[in-house]
């Protein structure tokens, strides 16, 4: 048997172990340390050196910085965390507990830019000259002739509107000493008289029905219903049908079912419309062009020539009233002319004063019945305070830009605009937080608090005429909020390259409504984002400097209380009761547009999206498809509205297009025998602009997916060792040049001569609709051509839509 097998064990003596080279790990971490040093700072000296030299405004006195000690997710938590319900009240309290007009409320200015420099912002006031008015007097009567002869008879009052909104004991803002008074912005002063004519909403359609039905307008006083478009374009098409003036009253049928006619009670003791309630604003022709009327497409600095502001704004007077006002005005038609059943289904819908006996007749009224309109504003050039915060970021042309406006008609506001107001200080206080911690942001961020919003986007616009260069160079979004809260239901505008964004944010915050608790709010909105039209201050942004823009807020749902806009009734005790009473939603809003900008100015590659921007194009290319066929169509006038929603109604009723004029030879497939193009010719163009906008897609598809492949690498830059330094800067050169990219392509749809009609309008899929002045219109130039039977105009803005879309192709 073998025996057991034991190793031999030699033992060895050596000596204790010594470390040969004890400073090793040091100089190694020394070594990745400074080459990692190096290396970031060489990128970032490169992509300085590769920037192109930008003029940098004064009050954005730009500075570098090193890298930033709080992470993006620590970031995003901070945005989530820091808004505060108690803190958005005392904003709003503030802000509505007096009066705040346009030029007259640096107090607030100041206040605002002690308040964001007390977060940790660094703010000045950036001042403007400009051309406004302000009430002085105004009288509006109803006189009726009385004697049996011309020797004895005489003109009598038979009414005379009180022009003011009732003080209420549960409202303290309603019964203010320094309460504003119902007037229009940019109304004319003038002292006129003459028969009533009933003009329904003043729409250009509106009055094209009374063209047609021998309605005499010339030397007549109209009466129109606030809604469906922009209150300037009612004065404007009366102006140019020879009208004296223009009265302006809400109908409470356009309330939905939250009206004193079906038991609900008025404010302030129920959800109802106030009867006095009057919408004071701006009458303005904000679609032809915003900002101050004396210095269009420049800015309104002291010592500036200034033009004539006929083109811009009316010449006849106009004046608000409220309902209750305008009661005894619309039943002294009742009897005369036509009933609003017999013109067409857009005449009657929402008539809500049926009940208290107005018959909706047209008139006008007969001769011995006139209305007196006297109205008396001081016209002034005076100053405008923009407040400017910025938090200066690694990167000197790639900014964001976000706003909000001050200014209100009214002592009060807590809705328009003050729940913004409230919201863009609760978000600069969490960046404020966290710059605390030592965050630094990759972008500069640039906060605006505008001044002149309400007379026609002055403050904005004019802050951007001056520093178009630098904001064409660096430039890369706007963000806007305007009315933050005034309900429950989330609305969102926006340019398609921004989208994803605005998914993103509302998907990470939960829903403010009860009913709905642990949903998110894009779960409880569903996603619809509308086209950006114009009515506040993205609109120089997006139409003038090509800079894509985003607009949010909470609106009020249907059953949601009746929103008092621009009335003394946007009070804190409206907001409290009614609007948001927990602030809740102002909360909400500011973690939505909090994350939205963290979004925008940390995340290292922009995240846009090309191929949703020509993914809109090609859908928009088809809506004027659309519109062509209707406009062709025998039966273009025989729309059921039912189904239509109020924006689909706006833009029709807005529009000029006259379908009983358009000849049956524009169907022909040919051009015409004199050589003029057919519409047909025009659709056949449309074929091919859908083709250019498809190569366009293919390469915005490419670029996207270049985007998210860098975006992968970035997120695992840490990983790379220190040696493999030359990637790295390529990498950056790589995300540098997809940046720039995405920062310039809305730029390439700026057409330099501007719209037909309206140059000041450069963007040539994006505009304010010729006659809707609020809702958005998509290929305008297209729109109006069809709209005036022009189809050589068509032609031409099919070609330079193409040109727009090549160049944006070469772009990317």
């Amino acid at each position: 048997m073998p025996t057991e097998y034991t190793p031999l064990i030699t033992t060895v003596r050596v000596a204790p172990h010594r470390q040969r080279y004890p400073h090793n790990v040091f100089r190694r971490f020394c070594t990745i340390a400074i080459s990692s040093t190096l290396i970031y700072f060489f990128a970032a000296y490169l992509v300085l050196l590769f920037a192109e030299p930008i003029h940098i405004p004064d009050h954005i006195s730009w500075s570098g910085h090193g890298r930033s000690k709080v992470s993006y997710d620590e970031l995003r938590q901070i945005i989530l965390d820091t808004p505060s319900r108690e803190k958005a009240r005392e904003w709003s309290k503030y802000y509505t507990s007096g009066a705040h007009l346009a030029g007259k409320n640096y107090s607030q200015a100041a206040w605002t830019r002690d308040k964001w420099e007390e977060f940790g912002v660094k703010s000045d006031i950036v001042a403007y000259d400009v051309y406004i008015n302000y009430p002085k007097d105004h009288r509006l009567a109803l006189l009726e002739k009385k004697g049996e002869d011309e020797a004895s008879s005489s003109w009598k009052v038979a009414f005379e509107a009180s022009l003011v909104e009732d003080v209420l004991d549960k409202d303290p803002t309603s019964g203010l000493k320094e309460s504003i008074p119902t007037f229009h912005g940019y109304s004319a002063s003038g002292n006129v008289t003459g028969p009533l004519v009933y003009v329904n909403y003043g729409t250009f359609q509106d009055f094209e029905d009374l063209r047609k039905a021998n309605i005499s307008l010339g030397g007549k006083m109209a009466i129109a219903r606030y809604g469906g478009i922009f209150r300037g374009l009612k004065v404007k098409r009366a102006q140019e049908l020879g009208m004296l003036g223009v009265i302006i009253y809400t109908d409470p049928g356009d309330d939905g079912e939250l009206t004193e006619e079906k038991g609900v009670k008025p404010y302030p003791d129920g959800p109802a419309r106030q009867a006095s309630s009057v919408q004071r604003g701006s009458v303005q022709f904000l679609s032809f062009a915003p900002g101050d009327p004396t210095t269009p497409g420049y800015p309104s600095k002291p010592g500036v020539p200034r033009a004539p502001v006929d083109a811009a704004i009316p010449s006849i007077p106009s004046i608000p009233i409220s309902y209750l006002d305008a009661l005894p005005i619309l039943k002294a038609l009742n009897g005369h002319g036509p009933k609003a059943k017999d013109f067409n289904q857009y005449w009657t819908r929402n008539t809500g004063l049926k009940y208290k006996g107005i018959e909706y007749n047209i008139g006008p009224t007969p001769d011995d019945v006139v209305v007196n309109l006297y109205n008396e504003q001081e016209y002034t050039t005076t100053p405008l305070w923009n407040v400017i915060g910025v938090i200066n970021g690694t990167i000197p042309d790639e900014v964001i830009i976000v706003g909000n406006h001050r200014d209100a008609w009214i002592a009060g506001g807590a809705g328009d605009p003050n729940s913004g107001s409230a919201v863009i200080n609760e978000v600069i206080r969490s960046f404020g937080e966290a710059l605390k911690l030592g965050w630094k942001p990759l972008r500069t961020v640039v906060f605006a608090s505008w001044d002149g919003e309400e007379y026609g986007l002055i403050g904005s616009t004019e802050w951007v005429e001056e520093y178009l260069p630098w904001l064409d160079k660096a430039n890369v979004a706007y963000v806007n909020i305007d009315v933050g809260a005034s309900g429950r239901h989330f609305k969102a505008s926006a340019a398609p390259l921004l989208n994803e964004i605005i998914y993103a944010a509302t998907g990470a915050v939960k829903s403010p409504n009860q009913t709905t608790a642990g949903q998110s709010v894009l779960d409880v909105w569903g996603g619809k984002i509308s086209t950006m039209g114009s009515g506040s201050d993205f609109t120089a942004f997006q139409d003038f400097a090509g800079i894509p823009s985003i607009d949010i807020g909470f609106n009020p749902y249907p059953e949601d209380a009746v929103y008092h806009y621009h009335s003394n009734y946007d009070s804190f005790a409206w907001m409290e009761k009614f609007g948001d009473p927990e602030f809740v939603c102002h909360q909400t809003i500011a973690q939505i547009l909090g994350l939205i900008t963290a979004h925008l100015v940390d995340v290292p590659v922009i995240p846009f999206s090309a191929k949703a921007y020509t993914d809109a194009l090609d859908r928009y290319v088809e809506q004027v498809e659309d519109k062509l066929d209707s406009a062709l169509s025998p039966h273009a006038n025989e729309l059921d509205i039912s189904s239509l929603s109020e924006e689909d109604i706006t833009s029709i009723r807005g529009s000029h297009r006259l379908t009983s004029q358009l000849s049956t030879n524009q169907t022909h497939n040919h051009d015409h025998d004199d050589g003029t193009p057919s519409a047909a010719s025009f659709k056949k163009a449309l074929r091919s602009l859908h083709h250019k906008i498809s190569h366009l897609s293919k390469k915005a598809k490419s670029l996207d997916t270049q985007a998210k492949a860098l975006a992968e690498a970035i997120n695992h830059i840490d990983e790379l060792p220190w040696w493999k330094f030359p990637k790295i800067i390529r990498l950056i050169f790589a995300i540098r040049s997809v940046n720039t990219k995405y920062k310039l392509l809305e730029r390439s749809f700026l057409y330099s001569e501007g719209l037909d009609g309206r140059p000041w309008f450069k963007h040539v899929v994006f505009a304010p609709g010729l006659w809707t002045g609020y809702a958005g219109a998509v290929f305008p130039g297209l729109v109006e051509s069809i709209d005036a039977s022009d189809w050589a105009n068509a032609l031409r803005w099919v070609d330079i839509i193409g040109v727009c879309v090549e160049r944006a192709g070469r772009g990317i």
